[in-house]
This record gives C-alpha cells, sequence and structure tokens, in this order.
C-alpha cells in the first residue's frame, strides 16, 4: 500500500523534469530523439498525466547527468548537510547551489584555463541570466557586445539573446550565476538613502 506522502512525492517530479530540461534549453523534440522515449510521453509525464517509472527515469537522469535521487526528490536520511554533485557542460564545471525545481537556480561556474582562448560559439534559450565575477577576467559576448568583466563585477541578460562565456585571457575564471525562467529575474537594490533625522530636516 502507498504511503500518503508517497503522491506527493510523485507529483512534484513532473515539475521537476520539465524544470531541469529547460534549464538545459532542450526541446521536448530533442529529448525525444536523446533517450528513445517519445515526445507524447515526455510531455505527459512533466504534467503529471504520467506516472513516473524507473523505465522512464533512467534514461532521463542519464541525459540530464544527475542522479535518479534528485529527479524523485527522494527526502533527507537525517543529514541536513548539502551535498551538491558538480556538473561538467561545455568543458565547464557548474556547481549547483540551489535544489528545488522551478524558481531561480544558483550555480558556481568554473571555466577552467586554457593555453589558448576559445573562439565563442554563442547560444540562446529561455530565461534570465544574473552574474558575479569571483575570480579571473570574464570574458561575456552579448549580442554585438563583447566585454570583459573583472572581479566584482557583475551582469545580466536575457538569455534569449545570443551569448556565450568564456575567459578573457585563458585563465581560471569562478563566478556566480543566478537563472530562471522567463520573467524571473534578480532585484539587486543599491544606494537606499536613509530617512532624514529631525535635526537634518529643512
Amino acid at each position: 500500500m502507498d504511503h500518503p506522502a508517497d503522491g506527493d512525492v510523485l507529483g512534484a517530479v513532473g515539475p521537476r523534469l520539465r524544470a531541469l530540461r529547460r534549464e538545459r534549453g532542450i526541446t521536448l523534440a530533442g529529448l525525444a530523439a536523446a533517450t528513445g522515449v517519445s515526445e507524447s510521453t515526455l510531455s505527459r509525464l512533466e504534467s503529471g498525466r504520467r506516472r513516473p517509472s524507473l523505465e522512464l527515469l533512467l534514461p532521463l537522469a542519464r541525459i540530464y547527468d544527475v542522479p535518479l535521487d534528485d529527479l524523485v526528490g527522494a527526502p533527507p536520511t537525517g543529514d541536513p548537510r548539502f551535498h551538491p554533485r558538480p556538473i561538467r557542460r561545455f568543458g565547464m564545471t557548474f556547481v549547483p547551489l540551489s535544489r528545488r525545481p522551478g524558481g531561480v537556480h544558483a550555480f558556481k561556474m568554473i571555466i577552467p584555463a586554457r593555453p589558448e582562448p576559445l573562439e565563442p560559439t554563442v547560444r540562446t534559450h529561455e530565461g534570465f541570466e544574473w552574474l558575479h565575477v569571483f575570480d579571473g577576467r570574464l570574458r561575456l559576448v552579448l549580442g554585438d557586445r563583447d566585454l570583459v568583466l573583472t572581479p566584482g563585477e557583475e551582469a545580466e541578460f536575457d538569455t534569449s539573446l545570443p551569448h556565450w562565456l568564456g575567459s578573457a585571457d585563458g585563465g581560471v575564471v569562478e563566478l556566480l550565476i543566478l537563472f530562471g525562467l522567463q520573467g524571473v529575474r534578480a532585484h539587486v537594490r543599491t544606494g537606499a538613502r536613509r530617512p532624514p533625522q529631525d535635526g537634518n530636516r529643512r
């Protein structure tokens, strides 16, 4: 007999799968071609109209390069510590700093040193991205702009614009990235003014 909480866990699988696919910039058609699972089955799985099974989840875990436990949202075993698992894509390392599906995802991104800088290969996908450079010199190609960001500098942009991130000088770059789907943006408040004291009022 199923535990009442099982329904909640299984019900969260669909939104988690949809968030992962959009985060990776993969279409349903592309995912179907990569996994061998039909596009209609994947669509029903993401919408919650198809019950997740091991047969369906295993190829998705391989494509997304995440543990199966992450797809089903397995409950913690009593250890409150978070153990992020690095993801390697496009020759770069992404360390996830958040776990919940949907909303804003946080990553530490590490661009390795290279003897010769790479030629930019721009891409586009749905969403908004905010980044903060910790170390190194980041080259950001955004549309027709070619920028270099140094430690402490930040940028925010719509990822539907052609963009590319890389090292400006071939050295290691470390940065924090906040990524959200379309309409989810980071809001940074600076220079807040304090109300005047009574003695300063005119």
